[in-house]
């Protein structure tokens, strides 16, 4: 079954990006264990072919990089991890992953008993994205209300790879580990997460423009996989809210939702439509085909790497690809 994690992030390990616990008991921690320098080959076990696209940036031809999930008709959510899984990750020098209930096979193993194996949680690196957001945001007078669409930058959903910055905030992550791993390639790990990092201001520098250009612009999607590109982009997803969980859920929408969400296309409300290929399914193709009809532009988007792409270039063209429908509707 698939499930939307909705919660507020704490802000007050904020300022760090590191693989170490912050200080107290209850704030975030993104690994499972301290990493050590290790003899041998490393590996790293990815959940998803997303975030193990992210390691190989970061780790090259130093380490060896195997995603557990790279079929697109593979659901992260309700995934049941095989032996040879469990195995992969038991061995593994660092273990990659999304977090945040998405792919929580990876938690469900690292907890196991004797399980000891360093980790970076995605999902754990919000907080700092979301402090800085703060940090940075518009004035009061010129920022949605709060309670518009349940959108707003203090709160999250677990499909974090749609947020570049946090992409590149795990990059760095997984750098320090290694380092800590590799001392002798320290420097190495260091410099690609850095330019992994410059490499992602080319999808915020799309996501930006957009928001100069489009902003407060109103769009839909069918569930909220690209919650991110769409805050990022500064647009406002009308969406009802029930139809998207239904959705995410696996569940069937109530009519009452789909005929709302039929009307934002009939009733030309929005100016893009950011539809998911990887969970399509007659009330989804009937949206997209009520969309179509009714000449909003159909913005196509995964859940996993498609063949042949790294994530900065799977990243760039969903960014790219929102600014043409935007700039064509």
């Amino acid at each position: 079954m698939r499930r939307t994690t909705t919660a507020l992030v704490g802000l007050s390990c904020a300022a760090t990006l590191t693989l170490s616990a912050c200080s107290s008991d209850t704030e975030t921690q993104t690994t499972s264990a301290p990493a050590t320098a290790v003899d041998g080959p490393i590996t790293i076990v990815a959940s998803t072919n997303v975030w193990g696209s992210v390691a190989e940036a970061v780790a090259g031809d130093l380490a060896t990089v195997d995603s557990i999930i790279a079929d697109p008709s593979a659901d992260p959510h309700s995934y049941e991890a095989s032996p040879g899984d469990a195995a992969k990750i038991a061995e593994a020098s660092l273990v990659v992953y999304n977090g945040g209930g998405y792919d929580e096979f990876i938690d469900d193993i690292l907890a196991s008993e004797g399980q000891n194996v360093p980790s970076v949680n995605a999902f754990d690196l919000l907080d700092a994205d979301h402090a800085h957001d703060e940090d940075t945001a518009e004035p009061a007078d010129t920022a949605e209300p709060a309670d518009t669409d349940g959108h707003s930058h203090g709160e999250v959903n677990e499909h974090v790879w749609y947020n570049a910055e946090v992409a590149a905030a795990t990059a760095e992550s997984i750098a320090e580990s290694l380092g800590q791993l590799d001392p002798d390639n320290a420097a190495q790990y260091t410099a690609n997460a850095e330019t992994f990092h410059e490499q992602v201001h080319g999808i915020t520098d799309v996501t930006a423009k957009i928001a100069a250009d489009h902003s407060n612009v109103p769009v839909a999607q069918t569930e909220p996989i690209a919650h991110y590109l769409i805050e990022e982009s500064g647009l406002d997803d009308k969406t009802p809210e029930d139809f998207k969980d239904a959705i995410e859920e696996g569940n069937d929408p109530s009519p009452a939702s789909i005929a709302a969400t039929r009307d934002l296309f009939t009733s030309n409300s929005v100016k893009a439509l950011v539809y998911n290929t990887q969970t399509q399914d007659a009330v989804t193709q009937d949206i997209r085909s009520t969309a179509e009809a009714a000449g909003v532009p159909v913005v196509e988007v995964t859940e996993t790497l498609p063949e042949g792409l790294t994530y900065i270039e799977w990243q760039t063209k969903a960014a790219e690809d929102l600014q043409a429908a935007l700039s064509a509707s």
